[in-house]
């Protein structure tokens, strides 16, 4: 077990040392969509991509989550084989958002031997949720369509 300032620096090295390797500008919070953005997430079982829709208007999260979903098969079939949707996903303070995510099991933030396996999955994974993004940009931010 680590103590918290022994677990803070842990954490601070992961994302140094993934940016070193990685030396790249991610989309993450410049999706220009309000409230929707895309996350890393790393803990001590798991490693997680994530697109977190959490518009405060309801409506709004709906027909961003529905835009999404609508276009699964070609999230699925040539981006994120393993990709999961879920409309309503609850955190842990209880508040509601929707989420798309692919995880990897089994590694761990406070085990270095891991971390080359996850940076490489940070890096593929993003990446494709980035290219599936950018090819349905348009149509994902455009409220006035239909689904």
């Amino acid at each position: 077990m680590f103590s918290k300032e022994e677990a803070l620096l842990i954490k601070k090295e992961f994302w140094t040392e993934f940016a070193k390797a990685y030396p790249r500008k991610w989309l993450l919070y410049d999706t220009k969509i309000k409230d929707v953005t895309f996350k890393f997430y790393i803990d001590n079982k798991k490693a997680q991509v994530l697109l977190d829709i959490e518009p405060k208007d309801e409506e709004k999260r709906k027909i961003y989550f529905e835009k999404i979903e609508s276009l699964k098969t070609i999230l699925l079939e040539d981006y994120l084989p393993e990709a999961i949707l879920e409309r309503n996903f609850y955190l842990e303070c209880g508040k509601i958002i929707s989420r798309i995510w692919v995880e990897k099991l089994g590694v761990s933030l406070n085990n270095k031997n891991n971390w080359e396996t996850i940076f490489d999955f940070f890096n593929e994974t993003m990446t494709q949720f980035e290219y599936f993004y950018f090819e349905h940009e348009d149509y994902i931010k455009d409220l006035e369509i239909n689904t």
